[in-house]
């Protein structure tokens, strides 16, 4: 039986209809033979449209087909063309085997039948049978559609239950292979690679001789070893990449190497081979944590990095780390470390590293001499003249676009309450949740406007809030000077070959110091 509504069809006056049929199935498995379930889901709806060939109905040539993608998202190809054609005005029917082949959601479903109520396209179900102009005729959709979410949620469910009982039992469950192992004929279970796993013998080894992750990567670089390498179900090349820090302290810290494997916090004894002896596991893991024992971000800034995720290096485009050694009980040298150089070696970059205090002194003295220059001060008045009219553009445009988007959900929320059904009643709250979001944007984006306009900064408010930038630096301490340096600066470069520091100020910042400033008078 169909699912018809005959109400569009007829109020179309067409002497063809246009049917287009789309087919789906959530995996690839089978597709590759000669007459696959696509195959069959379209010849079941071309008999039913030549059993309507008396009421001038035809088979649109396009196949909307998608193998391999699920029905719990729109995020699929033929789907989308298959709206965009009915948009086009190209389709007058869709037609499906089943509704669970056109989605499992009912917030999709409502919106696949939102777009084909508005340009006047019928929905056709080959094995079901219900109208959809009718209140009883969406209630018995939206119970089937029902049903299949609350499947698709159930197999979801036993999937994950089944994945959990797998990794308690300590069974291989999938993911991403890793050098030492070889996945079985069936991918059920890890084989053991013995060259790859003599070589994760020795990376570990390398480790407890080097001590420090840099000359593990550096030496695996020369000896040319790479992460593990395999080729996908679908024939592709994947893996194979350099060794980086991250992916060697990955390496080092999994415990697949001497077989057991973690769920949920728990550790659990693995089906597979261990391939590294528990003793050098373990000192691994002692040497990992003793030389990450000051790991903590608080612990990492307690000796004032006030650069810190704002330095960069100008030789290669990457970021600058703060770090430190500690030559004697009260001699402390402080650095910024390239992170390429930090990653993969200090013959990658040219800048490498430079002395902390030096490099922040010059940014400190670079704000301290906007005050001295009057073309500079002015300058950064001009900036943020022209930045705060900017943005009160923006803010405008963003207030019209916003009050434009509240009266098209006003108007269309007034046609919905003249309907009946859920559809309407699912809809109406979407857009209701809708209505509330965007007032609450707009309220802020008048608050932002109110106390945009008419707000200036004069240069004597600028020149003398840098002024008194060395009175109030020394009396801060490390947390706010960070602080303070955020506020007013951007970002800074580097560059090592040269040694040029490039500043780039925040002109929201100087106003902000300036607006502190006069209201602290």
């Amino acid at each position: 039986m169909a699912a018809v509504n005959p109400g569009a069809l007829a109020g179309a006056k067409r002497t063809t209809v246009r049917c287009a049929i789309y087919t789906r199935k959530s995996t690839e498995e089978g597709l590759e033979q000669e007459f696959n379930t696509l195959d069959a889901q379209r010849d079941a709806a071309e008999a039913f449209i030549r059993s309507q060939r008396g009421e001038g109905w035809l088979a649109a040539p396009e196949h909307y087909d998608d193998g391999g993608f699920t029905g719990a998202n729109m995020d699929r190809p033929a789907l989308q063309k298959l709206l965009q054609d009915v948009r086009d005005g190209l389709v007058d029917c869709v037609m499906v085997y089943k509704v669970d082949r056109l989605t499992r959601s009912l917030l999709d479903f409502a919106r696949i039948m939102e777009v084909l109520d508005k340009h006047g396209a019928s929905f056709v179900s080959v094995t079901q049978q219900f109208n959809t102009t009718s209140s009883l005729g969406r209630l018995t959709l939206n119970i089937l559609l029902s049903f299949a979410q609350f499947e698709r949620e159930m197999i979801a469910e036993r999937t994950r239950d089944k994945m959990s009982a797998a990794r308690r039992k300590g069974r291989w469950v999938g993911g991403i292979p890793m050098l030492g192992y070889d996945l079985s004929d069936k991918g059920a279970a890890l084989v053991v690679n013995e060259d790859e796993a003599a070589r994760v013998r020795a990376i570990f080894n390398l480790y407890l001789e080097y001590g420090s992750l840099i000359p593990v990567v550096q030496e695996l670089a020369r000896r040319g070893w790479r992460m593990k390498e395999w080729t996908t179900r679908k024939g592709a090349v994947a893996g194979g990449q350099a060794f980086l820090k991250n992916r060697l302290y990955n390496l080092l810290t999994n415990m697949v190497y001497v077989g057991k494997v973690e769920y949920g916090g728990q550790i659990y004894e693995g089906e597979h081979d261990a391939i590294v002896d528990p003793e050098i596991w373990q000192r691994v893991q002692d040497r990992l944590r003793f030389n990450g024992k000051t790991a903590g971000r608080q612990i990492r800034n307690k000796y004032g990095a006030v650069l810190k995720g704002i330095l960069t290096c100008e030789s290669c485009a990457a970021g600058m780390v703060h770090t430190y050694t500690q030559k004697a009980p009260n001699k402390l040298y402080r650095y910024y470390v390239c992170v390429n150089a930090h990653q993969k070696g200090y013959n990658q970059c040219q800048t490498r590293s430079v002395s902390a205090p030096v490099i922040e002194n010059a940014v400190i003295d670079q704000i301290r001499g906007i005050a001295a220059n009057p073309a500079v001060v002015n300058e950064v008045v001009r900036h943020l003249d022209e930045q705060r009219v900017a943005g009160v553009d923006g803010l405008e445009r963003e207030k019209r676009v916003m009050e434009g988007e509240l009266q098209r959900l006003g108007q269309e929320i007034a046609g919905l309450i003249r309907m009946n059904g859920k559809l309407a009643t699912d809809r109406m709250a979407d857009l209701q949740d809708r209505v509330l979001v965007v007032e609450r944007q707009l309220r802020e984006v008048r608050e932002q406007l109110a106390e945009s306009v008419g707000q200036t900064v004069d240069a004597a408010s600028v020149r003398k809030t840098l002024r008194e930038f060395d009175g109030i630096w020394s009396e801060m301490t490390l947390r706010e000077q960070e602080k303070f340096v955020k506020t007013l600066v951007e970002r800074v470069s580097y560059d090592g070959a040269t040694g040029t520091v490039t500043v780039g100020f925040r002109t929201a910042g100087i106003r902000q110091l300036c607006a502190e400033v006069m209201t602290n008078k």
